[in-house]
């Protein structure tokens, strides 16, 4: 019984320590990601992406040090970019690589290393490098759309957003004057509530979308191609004459919908939605952070030492065994410096390098949320490319940078 306590209290206060070391830098991170989340348009990364592949590499690296998310907000805050329009191939990268280059995750690690503080430049760099090759590769070999469900049309999701619609009434008093080339072939058909006459060869194709009250009153003489295309809100009600040779073919089409929004952006509202966005991203990384404490503290207490570091030191089976731990902890990149860390004594730099670089890209948690993005097969094949790079990156950076 005795032992059995005593075991549980090296458990808990191998479990608090690397909680409360960690916390803080979870903290920060929710801080920042919450203002990001607020604060900035996602229309300004649409805006700036690049059009060349290595440009849009570099731009996904560099995302990271603007945005500095961890994995668990960023595969949604990516599917949104997504649907604004930034290709698929700085997608993904951004969601590899993202979690890892940004400030507080450099910090953090150079924070955890205090003794070993090439081991967070050696993180920045073979991060970057498999970002490197990750693009290439699919800019190179993606042909097919790897998402499970395709992306709404940008125009449509315009017009579903209210966008490029007027609200409210459309009055039009007046005399409409054009005078150019006119093809106007046939009779003056009205569609609509008005009325046209006319005369010779008139084709005046007047399309009219809208939803608002339209009143045109007046004449319209029109001696050339008139093409006009009015939207707006409500219904379209056209009444004077139209004087033409031909026919004159006066379309009027409703279509539209009245869109009335009234948005609250007053800082009260504006302070709650950040504290709740905050709060739930804090409850849903402490999960993992926990979780993943405690199966290290399970491991240091009840695993002997003399085996970790029978498979610690190999040369090969060591990288493999800490990127397996990483992809089973599932650890926030903010915190999993100080985990890698508390293993510094047992396993070799080159694995524990491959742990804090592996971990944030491809996880369990992370797997199941690109499933629900992409396709099985991409998520697979990009997962089988990510092991493959920082396995041959970690054995150069141990052999060439780290002692």
């Amino acid at each position: 019984m005795g032992l059995f306590i005593h075991e549980t209290q090296l458990v808990f206060a191998a479990f608090m320590a690397i909680f409360l070391d960690a916390l803080p830098f979870m903290l920060l991170g929710v801080i920042l990601s919450t203002v990001v989340e607020n604060f900035i348009p996602e229309a300004f990364i649409r805006r700036m992406t690049p059009r060349h592949p290595i440009g849009g590499i570099l731009f996904a690296c560099v995302l990271g040090i603007m945005f500095p998310l961890c994995e668990c907000g960023m595969i949604p805050f990516v599917r949104r970019l997504m649907h604004k329009g930034m290709p698929v191939y700085i997608a993904v990268i951004f969601i590899l690589v993202g979690p890892i280059l940004n400030p507080i995750v450099f910090a953090s690690t150079f924070i955890a290393f205090r003794k070993a503080p090439e081991m967070a430049y050696s993180r920045m760099g073979l991060t970057f490098g498999v970002a490197l090759v990750i693009g290439l590769l699919l800019t190179r070999f993606l042909k097919s759309n790897p998402l499970r469900h395709a992306i709404p049309d940008q125009a449509e999701h315009r017009e579903h957003n209210g966008h490029g619609h007027v609200d409210g009434h459309d009055h039009r008093h007046g005399h409409d004057h054009g005078h150019g080339h006119d093809h106007r072939h046939g009779h003056g058909h009205g569609h609509g509530q008005g009325h046209g006459h006319g005369h010779g060869h008139d084709h005046d194709n007047d399309h009219r979308h809208g939803h608002g009250h339209d009143h045109g009153h007046g004449h319209d003489h029109r001696h050339g191609h008139d093409h006009e295309h009015g939207h707006g809100h409500g219904h379209g009600h056209e009444h004077g004459h139209e004087h033409g040779h031909g026919h004159g073919h006066g379309h009027g089409h409703g279509h539209g919908h009245g869109h009335g929004h009234g948005h609250d952006h007053s800082h009260g509202g504006r302070l709650m939605t950040m504290f709740s966005h905050g709060t739930t991203e804090l409850f849903e990384m402490s999960k993992y952070l926990m979780l993943g404490a405690l199966l290290t503290a399970l491991i240091q207490t009840f695993v002997a030492r003399d085996s970790l570091t029978t498979i610690g030191q190999g040369p090969f089976i060591s990288h493999v065994f800490m990127m397996g731990f990483a992809f089973l902890l599932s650890l926030c990149s903010t915190t999993d410096a100080f985990v890698a860390s508390s293993f510094s004594s047992t396993f070799s730099t080159g694995s524990l390098l491959a742990f804090l670089v592996f971990g944030p890209m491809i996880d369990v948690k992370s797997t199941f949320m690109l499933l629900s993005i992409f396709k099985a097969r991409f998520v697979l094949t990009v997962s089988i490319v990510v092991a493959i790079t920082v396995l041959i990156g970690s054995l150069l950076f141990m052999h060439f940078f780290l002692h």
